[in-house]
């Protein structure tokens, strides 16, 4: 049979199908690309519709000639401050120096004046270069953004909050011109210090008007919208000044300037100009500064008249502010005492009296809230604590004696020792020697963890120095960690607001809420006071004795940079620091000195007609092995992640040591 025969017969192969083309797979995928992207297009159309729906109401623009006052009254009701003005006067972006423009617009968005509200590029660019930080790093809001946000919107990161940015970012400019937008922006925006608008923060920072700022105060001014608060020059005037340099580069990047002009800036960079205020007015400045800088955080930027209820008692205040001129005169000036910061609060937490430094006029800086220095002994309470908690009792003996720790050797003050002593008299007498026992003896771990729920983030077990306060932490910190010596063991969160009313009296805030919960067992801060009443009694803090039962203690770090006393009664917890803000060291300033006398004249003050009152509650029994309790070792490993080491530090408690008394 032949082929053709076969093949007819059915006999050969079968053809097979043919593939399909490269053009139909091409057809196909963008067949279904066209399909994807129409029902994604309506989808985001239907977004966009149903939050256009109830887009807020664009009439608050009329409002911007609005100059809201704010009144601080005491917890009484008494009033202690009193601002106006907070917007400061109208601007137009046209008559301002046009470095102040320029300078918002090269650091904020320097697309500004060719986009059409919203910048495709600027926020290509900073999603790519969050993904490579792997965090939020760069944001890619405009002006118009900004300013939709600023007057219409909440700080809420949302969807919904997003897109209706988007939308009248949109509507601004098809109903603005970009200078109007610019001008609209610039007295809208916050600037930290309770400044609203480049006029308010030029007349705050530089005591002149918007319109007479040179160039490295524009800087300034423009690098504050970053972070306001974090950056006001109030607050960290290095960091203001750091930020400044950042946007006169910037400015070079933009053309607005050259390099000249920049490095002329950066020589001479902008400072605080703040006229000297008079005394009557300086009362509780540093505690007003304290409470406006969050006010943003309870209400957003606000237009309205506002009558803010705090924690202060103005009494209280006067008695800080009194006490304060113990280091004014000249016997402070021989003892090298520069400067020096008060703090009082309840054992709850609420900020009594707060005086920052002793001359508001000069130095608005606040010293009892910005600084962190290393607090020496007065550290080692939170040792101790640890040492109870891991079944250590008042009445262990330790040898105090030279010690080696990982070829570190710490010293007792002047190389005094002790020998036996019992650990009551061991932190009464501050030994370095037996803190640097008990820390090993509890465990460097458990020691910062009992830091950290204390709030004291700055405690490192990576170097036994731990132990003598080598770490660094602000007055307030360290204050509200002693508040919870004073309330049986419950963290506090240190707060100045109570409520916040309008002008027509409706309530806008209302504190709730109360601390972090239990931090410590109740039977262990019992015998922590016992033996921190010791320390006033007897030992280091034997200067500030007040007649009526009180617990604290001194703290002293390295080479006499900086002089502590913290100490409570039953009503009030305060702190007292001393030193020098360029860290220089005092002439022999300890903490059982200057600042314990200091701390006692204001407490005796502060509890005039008050009745006394013994320390806390009487406290359970502890356990007969504390140590071996499985509940008190889960205790002991609370904690998170510590901050780093902040030196080698080293307490200088003299307990002989009465300058001059």
């Amino acid at each position: 049979m032949n082929k053709t025969a076969a093949a007819k017969s059915g006999g050969g192969k079968k053809k097979k199908a043919p593939k399909p083309s490269g053009r139909g797979w091409a057809a196909t995928l963008l067949y279904w690309l066209i399909v994807m992207a129409v029902w994604g297009l309506i989808a985001v159309m239907g977004v966009i519709v149903w939050y256009a729906y109830d887009l807020p109401p664009v009439d608050k623009l009329s409002a911007i000639q609005r100059k809201p006052s704010l009144t601080l009254l005491d917890y009484k009701g008494r009033q202690i401050a009193r601002f106006g003005d907070v917007y400061g006067e109208p601007v137009q972006a046209s008559r301002l120096p046009s470095h102040l423009p320029q300078a918002v617009v090269a650091t904020e968005d320097r697309r500004f004046y060719s986009h059409f509200g919203v910048d495709p590029i600027g926020l290509a660019r900073a999603m790519v270069t969050n993904l490579f930080a792997g965090r939020i790093v760069q944001g890619g809001s405009t002006i118009s953004q900004q300013l939709a946000k600023n007057v219409f919107l909440t700080h809420q990161r949302t969807l919904k909050r997003k897109v209706q940015e988007f939308l009248l970012a949109l509507w601004l400019e098809a109903n603005f011109s970009k200078d109007q937008i610019l001008t609209l922006y610039l007295n809208r925006v916050y600037l930290g210090a309770g400044a609203y608008g480049v006029d308010a923060a030029a007349r705050r920072y530089f005591s002149k008007p918007a319109a007479k700022v040179n160039l490295a105060e524009a800087a300034m001014l423009a690098g504050l919208l970053k972070a306001p608060s974090r950056l006001a020059p109030t607050r960290n005037l290095k960091a203001a000044r750091k930020r400044a340099a950042v946007v006169l580069n910037n400015m070079v990047a933009a053309g607005y300037i050259d390099e000249g002009q920049a490095k002329a800036a950066k020589v001479r960079p902008a400072g605080l100009r703040r006229g000297r205020a008079k005394a009557s007015a300086q009362s509780a400045r540093y505690f007003a500064d304290w409470v406006m800088d969050r006010l943003t955080d309870y209400l957003g930027p606000t237009e309205r008249n506002l009558v803010i209820k705090t924690t202060l008692n103005r009494d209280i205040q006067m008695a800080a502010e009194t006490a304060m001129q113990r280091i004014t005169g000249e016997a402070a000036r021989k003892k090298k005492i520069g400067q020096g910061a008060l703090l009082a609060m309840t054992p709850n937490g609420a900020v009594r009296a707060m005086v920052g430094g002793k001359d508001y006029g000069k130095s608005q800086y606040n010293r009892a809230t910005q600084a962190h220095r290393q607090p020496g002994s007065a550290f080692k309470p939170v040792v101790f604590l640890a040492g109870l908690e891991a079944g250590i009792r008042p009445d262990t003996k330790f040898t105090d004696k030279p010690i080696t720790v990982g070829g570190w050797s710490p010293k007792n003050y002047a190389g005094k020792y002790r020998g036996r002593i019992s650990y009551t008299d061991a932190l009464a007498y501050s030994s370095n020697s037996v803190a640097v026992q008990v820390q090993e003896k509890a465990g460097r771990e458990n020691v910062a963890a009992t830091a950290r729920r204390l709030g004291l983030g700055s405690a490192n077990p990576r170097h036994p120095s731990m132990a003598l306060g080598a770490g660094e932490t602000s007055l307030l910190r360290l204050t509200a960690a002693y508040a919870a010596f004073a309330n049986q063991g419950h963290g506090v969160l240190p707060h100045g607001i109570l409520e916040i009313r309008d002008g027509q009296g409706n309530l806008l805030y209302r504190r709730r809420g109360s601390g972090g919960g239990e931090v410590a067992r109740p039977w262990h801060i019992a015998e922590l006071n016992r033996m921190l009443a010791r320390t006033i009694s007897e030992g280091t803090g034997r200067n500030a004795k007040i007649g009526r039962p009180a617990a604290g203690k001194t703290g002293t770090s390295q080479d006499y940079r900086d002089a502590w006393f913290l100490g409570y009664t039953n009503q009030l917890v305060a702190g007292v620091w001393l030193g020098n803000d360029n860290g220089s060291p005092m002439a022999r300033v300890t903490g059982g000195g200057t600042p314990a006398r200091l701390w006692r004249d204001f407490m005796k003050a502060a509890h005039r007609g008050q009745a006394a009152i013994a320390l806390g509650r009487p406290g359970r029994k502890p356990p007969t092995r504390p140590s071996g309790n499985l509940l008190d070792r889960l205790w002991r490993s609370l904690g998170s992640s510590s901050d780093t080491q902040a030196g080698n530090g080293g307490d200088l408690d003299n307990p002989e040591d009465r300058e001059g008394q």
